[in-house]
């Protein structure tokens, strides 16, 4: 069965810590697939934050999440400290793609890389919009021209 291949930015925007509580647990006694995911958008939540905005305005505009990549590169266990870092990249007319590293803190050791795809939405609307200048210019991103 071939793997999925997931190359991470060498950059990143943003770090924040993340434990492991047994939520997070499944029945072979670690994390499982739908916590990660959970975790992911924990760290996208506090990095988006982080930047003075939320997942419903960010500059007026909403996001929504158009795929999700899981590569799982070690287990993480009940009590587990993570270092969740997150990097933003790939930007095109309507958005761009989030990409997360955990890493458990005591070994260091790479638990998951994911990605995120993002697109900007205007919720009242129904439709997709650009991304926003505010959102470029808040991780120092050149702003193109239009």
């Amino acid at each position: 069965m071939a793997r999925v291949q997931l190359t991470l930015p060498n950059k990143s925007h943003f770090l924040t810590q993340i434990n492991i509580g047994i939520g997070e647990i499944n029945y072979g006694g670690h994390m499982g697939n739908d916590a990660a995911l959970r975790l992911v958008h924990e760290a996208r939540i506090r990095f988006i934050h982080s930047l003075g905005f939320t997942e419903l305005d960010i500059a007026g505009r909403g996001i929504i999440l158009t795929d999700a990549v899981l590569v799982f590169k070690a287990e993480a266990f009940w009590g587990d400290e993570l270092d969740a870092s997150l990097a933003v990249d790939d930007f095109n007319k309507y958005g761009c793609d989030f990409y997360y590293r955990l890493t458990r803190k005591s070994d260091e050791r790479d638990i998951l890389h994911a990605k995120t795809g993002i697109l900007f939405f205007d919720y009242e609307a129904r439709k997709p919009v650009s991304v926003p200048p505010e959102f470029r210019a808040a991780l120092g991103l050149e702003i193109p021209a239009t």
